[in-house]
């Protein structure tokens, strides 16, 4: 694990998290999943994978996560699922 860059939560992190939340790109009850996604935009992360199919791994979210995330001003990473990134996907 050593050879993995940590991302720390700071302050742009909560700010593109809250902008998530407010645009309606992951509902308020869960910050939590914003906050990941805020993360992997603001550390750079190609891409963000996840089993999250309800909040975050959909195309309606990840359209809308998208939009927000580059309204801001990021890079947003691919939102993928693990079978999507190994090229499992039937």
């Amino acid at each position: 694990m050593r050879s993995f860059r940590v991302i720390q939560i700071d302050s742009q992190a909560e700010d593109l998290a809250r902008e998530i939340i407010a645009g309606r790109g992951i509902p308020p009850e869960h910050p939590e999943d914003a906050l990941h996604v805020a993360l992997a935009a603001v550390g750079g992360v190609d891409f963000l994978v996840t089993w999250n199919f309800t909040h975050i791994n959909n195309p309606f979210t990840r359209m809308m996560i998208r939009h927000i995330v580059e309204n801001e001003g990021y890079v947003c990473p691919e939102i993928v699922s693990p079978d999507e990134l190994l090229g499992e996907e039937t």
